[in-house]
């Protein structure tokens, strides 16, 4: 038996490698909340249940809720015409497309190119599903891509019409939930904007929130009803509480920031209860400014811990270049925690 020779080297070149930048920043942010304001009140009688109910349970007290016609990629372009406008960049400046959400009714395509489209870019552009936890994810992804070179300018969107996915008779989850965008431009910068991310997941416990049947399972149901949001409360709140701070505390260790130095607290707007019980486990400042959008706003999703900065920013709230930690958890269970540099 001959052994063939193998091949030679045809040459010595060696691949060039794309040139980053020393750090990434967030630029600009920007929200859209859609026009129909929904009280608790609105709700109730569906649920068997009070303003006052709902208030003590989740801080809840109104929400946005999107128009019939009014599409997750409608929400998503007026958001990041706001956070190009902020950035202080042209639309043709943007170099990706990264969209969180859970709620795009299209399996395929994603919403992302659509959006980009819209803006009229041939950029990459992409979706992710992270739940609650996706825009978190968004910013990491961007700022490795700004940092490693294959971006200058990244739209990261998290983007929710929870509305079409709510049981509003479920009297656990009818008046948790709202629609809305927040987008935010993700830079190149010659220092550090963006901390470390800690992120992680534990699918061990996906069904404690998560879409009650799949798309394959209401196949030939004659309601043509669509799948709804189901979550186990009591167990999401204690994963919530004590579960996250952890998390919360490592992505400022690995910042190099202590609670002192913090300007703002923005964790994703699930709960009023969890918001208060994380700030207290993490000996945050008494005067630090923490996000609370969640009263007018509901949770939305991936869209809740950017519009919350965009709220603090609009209203003065927060200082522009303060730090702010952010944190974002849910369905999955996935979570995912930075500082950042408000723009």
């Amino acid at each position: 038996m001959r052994l063939r020779r193998p091949p030679s080297r045809k040459g010595t070149g060696k691949i060039r490698g794309a040139t980053g930048s020393a750090g990434s920043r967030i630029s600009g942010v920007g929200g859209y909340r859609p026009e129909r304001v929904v009280m608790n009140s609105e709700l109730v009688e569906a649920i068997d249940s009070s303003d006052e109910w709902i208030r003590e349970r989740s801080g809840i007290i109104s929400r946005r809720f999107a128009a019939a016609d009014e599409s997750v990629v409608d929400m998503a372009y007026a958001a990041s015409k706001e956070a190009i406008a902020a950035a202080g960049i042209e639309q043709g400046d943007v170099d990706a497309v990264i969209l969180a959400t859970v709620t795009h009714p299209y399996q395929t395509p994603a919403a992302a190119p659509i959006l980009a489209d819209r803006l009229d870019l041939r950029a990459a552009a992409f979706d992710i599903s992270a739940a609650c936890a996706g825009y978190c994810h968004g910013i990491a992804l961007a700022s490795d891509m700004v940092k490693g070179g294959s971006a200058t300018n990244v739209l990261v969107v998290g983007v929710e019409k929870l509305s079409d996915f709510t049981d509003h008779t479920d009297r656990g989850t009818a008046f948790i939930f709202g629609d809305g965008a927040g987008a935010a431009i993700v830079s190149r910068s010659d220092r550090v904007g963006i901390g470390p991310t800690i992120w992680g997941s534990e699918g061990d416990s996906w069904r404690a929130i998560s879409q009650r049947e799949s798309w394959t399972e209401l196949r030939g149901r004659e309601d043509q009803s669509w799948p709804t949001i189901g979550m186990e409360g009591h167990k999401v709140f204690r994963w919530a509480v004590w579960g996250m701070a952890p998390v919360a505390q490592k992505a400022m260790d690995a910042a190099g920031v202590k609670a002192s130095d913090l300007d703002a607290f923005i964790p994703h707007q699930a709960n009023m209860r969890i918001i208060d019980a994380m700030h207290k486990q993490l000996k945050l400042p008494a005067d630090i400014a923490v996000a609370r959008d969640i009263a007018e706003t509901a949770n939305t999703s991936a869209a809740s811990i950017p519009l919350a900065t965009e709220r603090m920013l609009r209203e003065g709230l927060v200082p522009h270049g303060g730090l702010a930690l952010q944190i974002g958890f849910g369905a999955g269970l996935v979570y995912a925690a930075q500082v950042i540099e408000l723009p």
